[in-house]
């Protein structure tokens, strides 16, 4: 599906970049923000990953929504028209996938008392940095999706993504023990 032989194209010198169809478009084109912040995601749950290689539950979870991502911005760099004909497109059964993994994983957990702060552990907070730079994806999407047509599958997943790493960011700090709760107030 994928042949790059040559990495530099000097398209980009001029602002313009390619979509999977083929068709130049602006790298500030909306649809361009919103598969670059899928890649964005993609790249810190890769960092996330680093401080989850041992956990045998968790890291190749996170290995296969990074490989589900490269189909997300699939999706998204290819627009509807005649040259999408076997576009490869996020499916329900992949969004299902993450809702049978936040259930798995949110089993383990007590319920909340108080919203959670980033932090707790190094995974953790990772993954809270993965979440807030998916929910980024997910607004564009759902600009994007305002404007021009898109799979709606591709914006479920990015909403179920978001959710599936808030899960795991509390099952990393200990099952939800080591997580840090907001106080309200506690500072005035």
């Amino acid at each position: 599906m994928v042949k790059l032989d040559k990495i530099y194209t000097r398209t980009g010198d001029t602002g313009l970049t390619r979509l999977a169809s083929g068709e130049p478009v602006p790298k500030w084109s909306l649809r361009v923000e919103a598969y670059g912040a899928v890649d964005e995601t993609n790249s810190t749950i890769g960092i996330a990953r680093l401080a989850t290689v041992a956990d045998v539950v968790l890291d190749p979870l996170l290995g296969r929504i990074q490989n589900d991502l490269f189909d997300l911005g699939a999706d998204l760099a290819t627009p509807d028209g005649p040259h999408a004909t076997n576009a490869l497109r996020i499916q329900h059964a992949q969004t299902e996938r993450l809702e049978h993994e936040i259930d798995m994983l949110n089993g383990d957990l007590a319920p909340l008392t108080s919203f959670v702060l980033p932090g707790g552990s190094a995974a953790a907070a990772h993954l809270h940095v993965a979440r807030t730079i998916c929910r980024r994806a997910e607004r564009l999407i759902a600009q994007l999706a305002s404007k021009e047509a898109v799979n709606p599958e591709a914006l479920s997943y990015a909403n179920r993504l978001s959710d599936l790493l808030f899960v795991a960011a509390r099952w990393v700090n200990e099952r939800g023990a080591g997580d840090v709760l907001w106080v309200p107030g506690a500072n005035r």
